[in-house]
């Protein structure tokens, strides 16, 4: 089984979803980086109750590849503390979990 993540964040705006985006695939991060939105999200934030538009990134990633990629995440984000969670894939399609190691790195 390959050794493959699934890497969520969510941004403000479709364009910043899109540059990070084209970041993580321009430098090999990520194989894909699928976006959606708009998501309507309600967390707590300094105390507040906040609700907010947002669009969400969902990478497709190797364990090994996911310290560059959060850093990378990390230096274009637009927010104080990004949302950014990585989930194994614990399963899958044997040739697609393998485009996605042949794809991400260099």
């Amino acid at each position: 089984m390959a050794d493959c993540l699934q890497v969520l964040t969510t941004v403000g705006s479709e364009e910043e979803a899109g540059r990070i985006a084209s970041l993580l695939i321009e430098r090999r991060l990520a194989a894909c980086v699928q976006v959606a939105g708009p998501i309507l999200s309600r967390y707590r934030w300094r105390g507040e109750v906040e609700e907010e538009r947002e669009w969400q990134c969902l990478a497709k990633t190797t364990r090994g590849a996911y310290p560059a990629l959060e850093a990378a995440v990390r230096e274009v984000h637009s927010y104080d503390q990004p949302e950014i969670v990585a989930t194994p894939i614990v399963a899958g399609s044997a040739p697609y979990l393998a485009w996605i190691e042949e794809n991400v790195g260099g």
